[in-house]
């Protein structure tokens, strides 16, 4: 036998055919034969195996070994948690999002008697372990038929197979197992029932009074120009704050840190611009989408272009906001997807239908105080089911590095500082300039006072609720890493808030807080299918008809957002069926192509005076090809807004100097 272990580790480049093995740095730990090792969310992970050294007398005797470690290209090795014990020659496999998990192995108890047991040797432990990679926990997880070594577990159509292997030492067993995990899903009471129930009447109810008021279009889509300043306010956060962001973001801080966390802090840095420039050009003129404002600064092609890009934005946003929610909600509750869909859907184009924009305005507000209160009891119940309470959050996030915000580097191919500002606040200029369903909030109140007042209490609410999110997902990551028995290794990270309240919260309050996701869904859905149906009435049917009574124009506004909601909502349905979840992001990538053009476009309108419809098409063009080239690039996907805001606004105006055409270049002043 070798006197030692080799502690070598080598890669090979699959994708070139010519490539040859290349030596990569070791471990900090001893060589090993037998280890364990699996690959999970671009990492891989090396767990315990056997050291060799020299006894005197006796030869080369083997240490069955305890420690983990873990490589990340580009990061290097680091150690993780330390096994409750050896798994030498365990087959292993990732599953779900998180988790490796780890079946049998030699725990080294019988190696001294392997001679003397022979075939009387009872085999090898088949108990299960499970390794998660965020909390850096191990869990006992039963027991499997038999234990198995020397061999290998894959994942496949949702099960775990081990192709025979060795069950004693110097013998070959032939079965082949396959098995699942078996969780519980968190179930909800009557009670909860009846809760949402509640709160979903309520928010039909709104829109059933304000349906009486509802006289024209004017009323239908911006509420009589008399919204308060803050209920119009709460309406845009509640509409930028949709059900994904009330997951995700928690789920962020869960998973990595706090880096992140300027990304939402950008609309301050956007608001100036928006309350002294933007909102003074939108309300010289009686417009009732953005794109007419196009129209009247460029011409009719360049409002076309704007209307078509929201309006594709939108209808893939509709299903992306009822699809995603639904599907973690599902995993973790047990309510079935279809009827989550449905559910948040119909009611919302019900009560949208009915009362317009008022009772989107209106319901959003009340939904935007359910979703944070929601959170703040959330977030407060995870602080008190942590052992130490808020001191242990702390210390233990703290020692963890959870709380990280701010990479320094002068990097602009990962996620550092100065990539997560600048690169949000270009983001954010769409959705707070060239998204008819924010402008329709500066349009819908009395004045330009009030409308300014609207955009700062959404960017001043933005901050605080920012760091409930992070801290909400940084104490489910403490909680669940002093629990690590409760996780269920089948979800995402965006189902760990509804899998902690399923799981924890009283009855009954479980209902509100799924309410309050609901409510973040439907939030951003209500105002989705009212603003795609301004601009097709406005931008369309109005601009193209001829002598349309306002009676037959409130009816066709009414029936396109009852036609909106419906097929959307069974969009996500079928998407759901298909299980096409995959599907979303590239079709959203590829929408997002035009939305730091079309955020150039407004902006060469309100900035310049020279640039020209003719000239703000080019820069269009060009910035959605300029974004494409950048996705080509090291750049950080989150610098492709900024490059496509200044490609449209540069390009666009050159062009413009270019075409010089009389008369075309004239604003709105």
């Amino acid at each position: 036998d070798a006197p030692q272990a080799l502690d070598a580790f080598w890669s090979l480049d699959l994708r070139d055919p010519q490539a040859t093995w290349k030596t990569l740095p070791s471990w900090d730990g001893p060589g090993r034969i037998l280890p364990v090792l699996a690959a999970q969310d671009g990492a891989v992970h090396l767990f315990s195996g056997c050291a060799l050294f020299t006894q005197t007398g006796a030869g080369v005797a083997r240490e069955y070994l305890q420690d983990g470690h873990c490589y990340a290209p580009g990061k290097g090795w680091h150690a993780v948690a330390e096994l409750p014990r050896p798994i030498v020659a365990a087959p292993a496999a990732p599953i779900g999002h998180a988790h490796i998990a780890v079946i049998g192995g030699d725990d080294g108890s019988l190696v001294a008697r392997n001679a003397e047991l022979g075939d009387a040797h009872p085999g090898f432990p088949g108990r299960v372990l499970l390794y998660h990679t965020i909390t850096d926990t191990w869990t006992e997880r039963g027991l499997g038929p038999e234990g198995y070594v020397t061999t290998q577990a894959v994942a496949w159509r949702g099960e775990l197979v081990i192709p025979g292997g060795e069950d004693r030492p110097g013998h070959r067993g032939n079965r082949v197992l396959a098995g699942t995990l078996i969780t519980e899903k968190g179930m909800l009471g009557w009670v909860d029932w009846a809760t949402m129930a509640g709160y979903l009447c309520l928010v039909v109810a709104i829109g059933a009074y304000f349906s009486r008021r509802e006289k024209n279009t004017e009323v239908f889509f911006l509420g009589g120009r008399r919204v308060p300043w803050w209920a119009a306010g709460l309406s845009i956060f509640g509409t930028a704050l949709s059900a994904i962001t009330y997951l995700s973001i928690p789920a962020r801080a869960y998973a990595a840190d706090w880096g992140f966390f300027l990304t939402n802090m950008a609309i301050v840095i956007v608001a100036p611009f928006v309350v002294h420039y933007y909102i003074p050009a939108f309300r010289r003129s009686p417009i009732t989408t953005a794109y007419e404002y196009l129209e009247h600064r460029f011409n009719l092609a360049v409002r076309l272009y704007g209307s078509l890009c929201f309006m594709a934005f939108q209808l893939g946003r509709i299903g992306i906001v009822l699809l995603l929610p639904a599907l973690a909600l599902s995993a973790a509750t047990g309510m079935n997807v279809y009827l989550c869909i449905l559910l948040m859907g119909i009611l919302t184009t019900l009560y949208t239908v009915l009362g317009g924009i008022e009772a989107v305005i209106w319901t959003d507000v009340i939904q935007s105080f359910v979703l944070v209160f929601g959170a703040l009891f959330a977030f407060a119940l995870v602080l008190a089911r942590i052992h130490g309470g808020p001191g242990t959050f702390f210390h233990t996030a703290y020692d963890a590095g959870k709380f990280h915000a701010f990479n320094w580097r002068l990097d602009f191919t990962a996620a550092t500082v100065w990539v997560v500002l600048i690169g949000n606040v270009f983001s954010s200029l769409y959705p707070y300039t060239a998204d008819q369903t924010t402008v329709q909030r500066y349009l819908s109140t009395a004045s330009q006072r009030e409308a300014a007042r609207a955009v700062w209490t959404n960017a001043l609410l933005t901050i605080p609720i920012t760091f409930l999110f992070f801290g909400l997902g940084t104490a489910l990551w403490v909680f669940f890493r002093q629990h690590p028995e409760l996780l269920d290794p089948r979800l995402k990270n965006d189902a760990m808030l509804p899998l902690f309240v399923v799981r924890q919260f009283p009855v009954g309050l479980k209902g509100m807080l799924i309410a309050g996701i609901f409510a973040a869904a439907m939030s951003t859905l209500d105002s989705s299918i009212n603003s795609v149906s301004s601009v097709l009435i406005r931008d369309y049917y109005v601009r193209f008809g001829t002598q349309i009574s306002e009676r037959r124009e409130l009816a066709a506004a009414r029936l396109l957002t009852l036609l909106l909601g419906l097929v959307g909502s069974f969009a996500a349905v079928y998407a759901a069926r298909l299980q096409a979840v995959s599907l979303w992001e590239p079709f959203l990538g590829l929408l997002n192509l035009v939305g730091g053009g079309l955020a150039g476009v407004f902006a060469l309108g309100v900035f310049t005076r020279r640039a020209n419809g003719p000239g703000a098409l080019v820069g269009a063009a060009v910035s959605a090809g300029a974004v494409l080239l950048a996705r080509q690039t090291p750049l950080n996907y989150l610098m492709h807004g900024m490059v496509g805001f200044f490609a449209a606004f540069i390009v666009g105006y050159a062009a413009s100097v270019c075409f010089q055409i009389k008369g075309d270049g004239k604003a709105i002043r």
